[in-house]
């Protein structure tokens, strides 16, 4: 399938769309393939996207929209971060700042052990998501710097 296609389909879904939900899903997906579109992809590139597409189905008619394209979603994002190395905006900062949030928790349950242990819990995971957080914007700027967010 054809990225113009694709987005084609998409705006279509988002204008038939009344649910908050599913419109969120499919402005992910129209930022996603306009970013395709106004990049300059190679011959090869463009040919393993548009297999992609097609492998996603997205033509057939689904009774549960919504978690059928958040499933597509997941599965579009992930081949382009590994085959294209290419990632959509704030991709690490969400991902290290969950990270950092989980181990923040262990965190503040072996280290800050001495507070209460609500507040050395939410201490922990305070402190772990602004470090995994931070990471995580810095490695998006990086990204950016490479060219490879779209």
């Amino acid at each position: 399938m054809k990225l113009e296609n694709a987005l084609h389909i998409f705006t279509d879904l988002k204008n038939q769309s009344v649910k908050k939900s599913e419109i969120k899903i499919y402005n992910q997906f129209i930022t996603l393939i306009t970013g395709l579109i106004k990049r300059d992809l190679s011959r090869n590139e463009l040919q393993s996207i548009e297999l992609e597409l097609d492998g996603l189905e997205l033509n057939t008619i689904q009774t549960k929209k919504l978690r059928f394209y958040r499933k597509g979603l997941i599965k579009f994002e992930t081949f382009l971060k590994e085959k294209l190395t290419l990632v959509s905006t704030q991709h690490y900062t969400k991902l290290y700042g969950g990270l950092g949030m989980s181990f923040g928790i262990l965190f503040g349950i072996v280290i800050l052990s001495n507070f209460e242990q609500s507040l050395s819990i939410s201490l922990g995971i305070l402190i772990g998501m602004v470090v995994g957080a931070s990471i995580g914007r810095s490695m998006d700027a990086k990204a950016k710097i490479e060219g490879r967010v779209l």
